[in-house]
């Protein structure tokens, strides 16, 4: 997926969900996230949480490192995990 591809799909995303670029940005400023793999046959696992849920991730069990290409082809298939990490946000179900 190129760039620009990445980019018109966020734009997408975003404007779906009512929120501005600008809001997303200030979000990311206060997230944490780790990527890896709980096992090498494992899927890529993506652990993303708040800032303030940092000694929440250090109660999980650690993620072996995945290449910038499994990352990659893992989101390209599909096949991606992502896990929230910490207190969910308010206004979730």
């Amino acid at each position: 997926m190129s760039d620009s591809q990445v980019l018109a799909r966020l734009a997408e995303t975003l404007e779906g969900l009512g929120l501005e670029k600008g809001s997303l940005e200030d979000l990311a400023s206060n997230l944490l996230w780790r990527i890896g793999r709980l096992a090498d046959d494992g899927p890529v696992t993506v652990r993303v949480g708040l800032a303030s849920s940092a000694d929440s991730f250090q109660d999980l069990q650690r993620l072996r490192g995945a290449t910038d290409a499994e990352v990659e082809a893992a989101a390209l298939d599909g096949t991606l995990r992502v896990e929230w990490v910490g207190q969910r946000l308010k206004g979730e179900r």
